[in-house]
């Protein structure tokens, strides 16, 4: 799909009669969106309009829609299945995300009206769309990483980035093109801190900010040799990779997973198909703008296929590793901080994306959340 992107440079823009992209000053990358005139709504966007939406998505890799805390959850789910012609409207994690056993299962809840718009947040939110005694949980570094921050240091304002991840079931189905995220309530009462342990670097960030990392700045920072490696090399996940890592930790930067060979053996998986694994390319290409993205969920890569041979689970987690470290430093990602009503739509197959943050007792978000997996696998354009 191509067609003209309207952007304007300047901080502040008026309502015009077609959509324009804002690239967001001081970023790496991401773009406000202004809406036209004629609707406030998105899912109603004409066809230019969306044209528009869904070139700067490509290009800009995040763009935030504000003043949306009203979007109902019909209208994000076709919003975001508009984005793929090849999707047939199922849920990107499918079933699976609701399994005993997977780590994904105390993320959400689905919306009784639109079960592929997920329910996310802290706290209670009772008769929220319809749900009673909904309670919900912000996932959180303390259950899930290897080595987790002291109390004294969470006290003192320090979090971690969570899971550093693709929306994607990686096993049967396609991973989304698009995510939507809406955020209906958020309140953030104050900032926290992120240290790098490897390098003593530190950001300052609002409570429970979103973080985004560009597979194209990735790519673009590897070396001659690593792009014709990331090139010629296909990441296998394993089968129902979320259970597969659930009795693991993760390394203290979120990206991969520490390696203790405390995975379940293939046996004490669900029953799995050969054909449902996912095999993707470690690089995908960006169909708007040609560029290629390195695009890998460090947390369930199983494999490496190399261009010298298949590198297994611990080899295959520390060249992912290194080859993704260098662009969650600071002056490569994008902290989103948010503002209830901000609706973020970012390209899927084009970032990486970390929950940050934790909440004290009694502390309360509500967001909606959309992805859709797609009909056709990611490809890699040599």
């Amino acid at each position: 799909m191509s067609a003209t992107i309207t952007t304007t440079t300047d901080s502040v823009a008026s309502a015009t009669d077609v959509l324009q992209a804002i690239p967001l000053e001081g970023r790496p990358f991401g773009a406000r969106i202004i809406l036209p005139t004629y609707t406030q709504d998105p899912a109603d966007l004409n066809d230019a309009d969306f044209q528009r939406l869904y070139n700067a998505v490509h290009q800009y890799l995040v763009v935030v829609i504000p003043d949306q805390a009203d979007l109902k959850p019909s209208s994000q789910y076709q919003l975001t299945k508009r984005f793929d012609p090849t999707c047939e409207g199922k849920y990107g994690h499918s079933k699976e995300f609701r399994h005993e056993k997977s780590v994904l299962r105390r993320d959400g809840h689905s919306t009784p009206s639109q079960p592929q718009v997920q329910i996310l947040g802290q706290g209670r939110h009772d008769g929220h769309e319809g749900v009673p005694d909904l309670l919900l949980r912000h996932p959180t570094h303390m259950s899930f990483h290897h080595d987790p921050l002291s109390e004294e240091d969470m006290a003192s304002g320090y979090t971690r980035f969570y899971r550093w991840h693709i929306d994607s079931a990686l096993y049967g189905l396609a991973p989304p093109v698009a995510t939507t995220l809406l955020g209906i309530n958020c309140p953030v009462d104050n900032n926290q801190k992120i240290r790098y342990e490897d390098t003593g670097e530190e950001i300052t960030t609002a409570k429970a900010a979103t973080a985004f990392a560009s597979g194209a700045i990735a790519f673009d920072n590897l070396s001659d040799d690593e792009k014709e490696f990331a090139l010629n090399t296909t990441v296998v996940y394993a089968p129902h990779p979320y259970i597969f890592i659930s009795p693991a930790k993760a390394t203290s930067d979120g990206l991969t997973m520490v390696s203790e060979g405390k995975e379940l053996s293939l046996d004490e998986l669900p029953e799995w198909e050969e054909d449902k694994i996912k095999r993707l390319p470690l690089v995908w290409t960006n169909p708007v703008t040609g560029k290629h993205h390195m695009q890998v969920h460090g947390c369930c890569i199983w494999k490496l296929e190399t261009p010298n041979g298949t590198l297994e689970l611990e080899e295959a987690r520390s060249t992912v590793h290194r080859l993704m470290r260098p662009n969650i430093s600071p002056n490569r990602i994008y902290c989103h901080d948010w503002n209830n009503g901000d609706l973020v739509i970012f390209f899927n197959r084009g970032v990486w994306h970390s929950v940050t943050g934790q909440f004290e007792e009694g502390g309360h978000r509500l967001m909606h959340q959309c992805n859709i997996a797609s009909g056709v696998d990611p490809v890699c354009q040599k």
